[in-house]
């Protein structure tokens, strides 16, 4: 695929909306591995639309809502040409009426398309299982790319009130053990550390024991809590 410098944020969020075909999807994929400016459009696209519940279903809209639209729509009429008005033609009030509720309808069915559409695509790129030495399940780590990812705990860790979890990853050997952020709540949190490589498969994840603000020295200090390796999600 090719594409212009100046197409690179069209590009990127119909990546992310999933607005593509697969096999431009596929090309896009590529194509991030060498082109730090699309990989940072894709993220920054990802970003925008993270916020969205990749749980949320399509709602088809009920007759009571139809009722009510068509109920509040005011009656078209034309005092000065009755016969005009009681005609069958696209001017008769009929015909305004069924063109306002074609409009509502359509504009409710795209904003339900559009919403599902925006949640399919928020779909991470690795997803990491972090276990404790015992192999017990501890957390999940979904990776977005760039500075995106999220946490989610599924144990209960005594943290006490002058420590916090700390995520990391090591996207190389070369750059080392890095910060993806902190974990406030004691479900999970959504991360931004810094901009790093795009995650691949097999790449460790773990959160750590480490004093309130985080690491002093920008490493894993404290024990380790959990970790596991990434596992590609599509």
């Amino acid at each position: 695929m090719t594409y212009e410098r100046t197409s690179i944020p069209d590009l990127a969020d119909e990546y992310v909306l999933g607005l593509m075909e697969a096999a431009d999807m596929a090309k896009i994929e590529a194509a991030m591995e060498r082109d730090a400016e699309l990989r940072a459009a894709v993220a920054a696209g990802r970003e925008r639309f993270l916020p969205l519940d990749a749980t949320v279903e399509p709602v088809v809209a009920g007759a009571n809502l139809w009722q009510k639209i068509e109920a509040s729509l005011p009656l078209q009429t034309d005092t000065a040409n009755p016969v005009e008005n009681s005609s069958a033609n696209d001017n008769s009030r009929n015909g305004w009426r069924v063109a306002a509720i074609s409009a509502i309808a359509a504009s409710v069915i795209l904003a339900v398309g559009l919403v599902y559409s925006l949640t399919r695509a928020v779909d991470p790129l690795v997803v990491a299982v972090l276990i404790n030495e015992a192999g017990e399940v501890q957390a999940v780590v979904e990776d977005f790319g760039n500075e995106n990812a999220r946490i989610r705990l599924l144990a209960d860790f005594d943290v006490p009130a002058d420590k916090t979890i700390q995520v990391w990853t090591l996207p190389s050997r070369e750059m080392g053990p890095v910060s993806l952020g902190l974990v406030d709540g004691v479900n999970g949190a959504h991360l931004g550390g810094a901009e790093l490589p795009l995650p691949r498969e097999s790449q460790l994840y773990e959160i750590t024991l480490e004093q309130t603000g985080g690491s002093p020295t920008g490493r894993p200090t404290g024990p380790i809590l959990a970790k596991g390796f990434a596992k590609r999600s599509r």
